[in-house]
C-alpha cells in the first residue's frame, strides 16, 4: 500500500507562481521515480515533468523553463516550482510514483490561474 498527498493548489493571478507539494507514504520498497501530470477539465491527462532516482529531470515543452522539479528524499516529497503561471496551466495537478511495488498516483490538488 502506498498513498499519495498532493498540496499547494491554489488560485493565482497570470505570471505568478506556486509550489506544489507531494508526500508519499506506505509500503515504499524502491522509488524509481516521481512525476508530476495535469488535466484540465475535459482533456486528457498530460505529463508535466519526472524526476529519476538518479537526480535527473525532464519537463513537457510547454512548461520549459518556468516549472523546477524536486525532492527531499528525507521526506519522500517531491516538488513543483510553477513560475510565470499562464491560464493554460489551469488544471487538477496529479502526482506520480513509479517505484518496485507498481504505480501508484495521487487525488490531485487544483491549480486555477486566472485574474
Amino acid at each position: 500500500q502506498v498513498q499519495l498527498v498532493e498540496s499547494g493548489g491554489g488560485l493565482v493571478e497570470p505570471g505568478g507562481s506556486l509550489r506544489l507539494s507531494c508526500a508519499a507514504s506506505g509500503s515504499i520498497s524502491s522509488i524509481m521515480a516521481m512525476a508530476w501530470y495535469r488535466q484540465a477539465p475535459g482533456k486528457e491527462r498530460e505529463y508535466v515533468a519526472v524526476i529519476i532516482s538518479g537526480g535527473p529531470t525532464n519537463y513537457a515543452d510547454s512548461v520549459k523553463g518556468r516549472f523546477t522539479i524536486s525532492r527531499d528524499n528525507a521526506k519522500n516529497t517531491v516538488y513543483l516550482q510553477m513560475n510565470s503561471l499562464k491560464p493554460e496551466d489551469t488544471a487538477i495537478y496529479y502526482c506520480n510514483l513509479s517505484g518496485r511495488g507498481g504505480v501508484y498516483w495521487g487525488q490531485g490538488t487544483q491549480v486555477t490561474v486566472s485574474s
